[in-house]
């Protein structure tokens, strides 16, 4: 093409009015108006914004529906003591708990804050809002083990959950056969000086845990509590067995989205947090 070194200057002088162009309209944006450039700006805010309360929403609106099935009629089976073998009902053996049960402390925290109580101080503090709990004393469901770091209450929803699982469970032990036995609570509403006090003794445990916020309990997967001897009808059940039948009811639980379930290798426990 002839001249090709004047379309390449033309090309240059024409990028470098445009660039002077724009670079003079900013100055003149900046002395005119110098507010709008103190003002911080990022492209993901209002998209942030959005989605910041969309999760909230979607929270709330989990909980809405887990009230509706935790409070649902329950379908009342008969609960046959004398069955023969072959109206027994097997035990499902899950393989791979952690992965089975793998919601983590961030999901747990997020569900825990939008749903539970402030965290407390202290235990003066948390008797200041027992009118925003339950107390969980023993029933026929479950057993609460001697707290040291923790005190049995829970917000009325984690309350319910907590006693549709163990009810979940004593229907599915007499479906299969079984004596039977209370679950075990090892762990509930932690105020923040008793996750200094725990953290002091296991350097291990999370410094927030939804624990503060009444959501949250564990419960054994080692110990049981028998509550009827065995007899001709109902078998004695191992530990082993007792384990995968409450990890079958918290695998239930968990499909139908009433809950978060974290395996817990060196305490033992499923830990566990109301949705």
């Amino acid at each position: 093409m002839p001249f090709p070194f004047l379309r390449h200057q033309r090309a240059k002088i024409v990028f470098l009015s445009l660039f002077w162009t724009l670079l003079s309209l900013l100055l003149l944006l900046w002395v005119c108006c110098p507010a709008w450039f103190r003002q911080p700006f990022s492209p993901f805010s209002a998209c942030s914004s959005e989605n910041s309360e969309a999760s909230t929403d979607s929270i709330a609106l989990q909980r809405q529906r887990v009230d509706r099935i935790l409070r649902a009629p329950r379908q009342n089976q008969a609960l046959v003591v004398a069955r023969t073998a072959k109206g027994v009902h097997t035990v499902s053996h899950i393989d791979g708990y952690s992965e089975t049960f793998a919601d983590l402390n961030p999901q747990h925290l997020t569900t825990a804050r939008q749903i539970g109580i402030p965290s407390c101080k202290d235990r003066n503090a948390a008797t200041g809002r027992v009118d925003e709990l339950v107390y969980i004393g023993d029933n026929p469901y479950f057993h609460v083990r001697p707290l040291n770091y923790s005190i049995p209450y829970l917000v009325p929803h984690a309350a319910t959950l907590l006693e549709e699982i163990g009810r979940s469970f004593l229907d599915s032990l007499t479906l299969k056969g079984y004596a039977f036995q209370q679950l075990v609570v090892t762990s509930v509403l932690r105020t923040d000086a008793d996750v200094a006090q725990l953290r002091q003794r296991n350097r291990n445990a999370a410094a927030e845990s939804a624990h503060s916020y009444g959501t949250t309990f564990d419960i054994s997967y080692t110990h049981f509590l028998p509550l009827v001897a065995p007899s001709q009808h109902l078998r004695n059940a191992d530990p082993y067995t007792l384990k995968c039948i409450l990890a079958e009811v918290l695998r239930d639980q968990r499909q139908k989205g009433t809950c978060y379930v974290k395996y817990e290798v060196h305490q033992s426990c499923f830990h566990i947090s109301a949705r």
